[in-house]
C-alpha cells in the first residue's frame, strides 16, 4: 500500500475527513454513486496489439507482441503468457524510474493471476513444433497518469490489446517436417488469439470499520481509504481471481455482496470491450481493403510484383 501512503501526504486533514464523511452519506465528491464507475474510452492504435485507455483520469497503454522461443520442459506443447508493467515518474511523483516498485509487482501479479491462470488464453494454440517452438505472447502495461484504480483500467488495456494482437502464421516444410517458415504479413492473413473468455478485473475500495464500500475508487478515494479488494471474473459470472489489501478486515456478507456487483459491472465491461474490438476489426479490414485494392487494380505485373516481395519476405528457422 506504499502508494496510498505516499498520496496521504499531499492531502489536509480537512480533504481526508470531508471525503470520508461525505462516503458515509453515500456521497462521493465527483458526483457519483457508490456504486458506479467514471467515463471509459478505449483506443486502439494502426498496429495490432495496442490499445489505450482512460478511465476517468486514469490513462493506461498496452502492447502485445510475440516471439517464437523454445518452451518449457514441463509443458513442451504450450506457449506462454507474461505481463510487465511500467510506472512512469510522470503519471505520478510518487512513482520512481528504474527498479519496479512495490503497486508495480502487485498490478502485475493481479492482471497475472486473473489471465493466466484462469486459462483466458489458449497456449495450446501457441505451439508450433512440439518441445522445440512456441510462440511466447508478452504483454506491456505503460501507466501514463494514476489517476486511481490502475488495476482495473490496466486489466481492460490488456484485455483489449489481447484481443487485437495477431501473430504471423507458420508453416512446416523440409524434408524431415523440422524447418518453420514465418511466413509475412502480405503473404499470409496473421492469425489471432484464442481467447476463452475475458476476465474483468472490478477493485472496491472500504473505508472505515463500518464497512462502507464504493467501486471504482478515485486517486483522493485511494489516499484514505483502509482496504481494497479486486474481483476478477467472466461473464459467466465465474471468480478468475480475488485479491485482498489493506488491513481492515470485511465481513462474509460485503464480500459476497462485492461478488454480486463485480459479476454486473464484469458482464458490461466485457459488452463495451467487444464492441470497441468489433469497431477496430471493421476499420482495420477497411484498411486493408483499401491498401490492396490499388496495386491489383493497376496491371497484371503490378500483383505478380507483390506476390513475390512477399515470398522473398518470408523467414526460415532452421531448427
Amino acid at each position: 500500500m506504499e502508494q496510498r501512503l505516499a498520496n496521504t501526504w499531499r492531502m489536509s486533514v480537512n480533504d481526508k475527513k470531508f471525503i470520508e464523511s461525505s462516503l458515509l452519506s453515500d456521497l462521493r465528491v465527483d458526483g457519483r454513486r457508490p456504486f458506479d464507475y467514471r467515463k471509459l474510452s478505449i483506443k486502439f492504435g494502426r498496429e495490432d496489439g495496442s490499445s489505450e485507455v482512460q478511465l476517468g483520469e486514469t490513462h493506461v497503454m498496452g502492447f502485445v507482441t510475440g516471439q517464437l522461443v523454445p518452451p518449457y520442459r514441463d509443458r513442451p506443447n504450450e506457449g506462454s503468457l507474461a505481463i510487465y508493467t511500467e510506472f512512469s515518474p510522470m503519471a505520478d511523483p510518487s512513482f520512481e524510474a528504474g527498479r519496479p516498485g512495490e503497486n508495480a509487482v502487485e498490478l502485475g501479479r493481479i492482471i497475472d493471476r486473473g489471465l493466466r491462470e484462469s486459462r483466458a488464453i489458449d497456449t495450446e494454440s501457441l505451439c508450433i513444433l512440439s518441445g522445440k517452438l512456441v510462440w511466447s505472447i508478452r504483454v506491456d502495461l505503460h501507466i501514463l497518469d494514476n489517476g486511481g484504480n490502475l488495476v482495473d483500467a490496466a486489466n481492460i488495456a490488456a484485455l483489449a490489446a489481447l484481443l487485437t494482437f495477431r501473430r504471423p502464421e507458420c508453416t512446416l516444410s523440409g524434408d524431415d517436417g523440422q524447418e518453420v517458415i514465418v511466413h509475412s504479413a502480405e503473404e499470409r492473413e496473421p492469425l489471432p488469439l484464442i481467447v476463452h473468455h475475458l476476465p474483468v478485473a472490478v477493485t472496491f475500495a472500504f473505508f472505515s470499520n463500518d464497512n462502507v464500500v464504493v467501486i471504482d475508487p478515485t486517486h483522493k478515494e485511494e489516499a484514505v481509504m483502509k482496504g481494497r479488494l479486486t474481483a476478477t471474473l467472466n461473464t459467466n459470472g465465474d471468480v478468475c481471481a480475488i485479491q485482498k489489501g489493506g488491513g481492515i478486515g470485511v465481513l462474509q456478507s460485503v464480500v459476497l455482496q462485492c461478488l454480486r456487483i463485480a459479476s454486473v459491472k464484469a458482464a458490461d465491461m466485457t459488452s463495451k470491450i467487444k464492441d470497441a474490438v468489433e469497431s477496430y476489426n471493421t476499420v482495420r479490414a477497411f484498411r486493408k481493403v483499401k491498401r490492396h485494392s490499388a496495386p491489383i487494380a493497376v496491371s497484371v505485373d503490378g500483383s505478380v510484383a507483390i506476390k513475390k516481395q512477399s515470398q522473398d519476405g518470408a523467414q526460415k528457422i532452421e531448427l
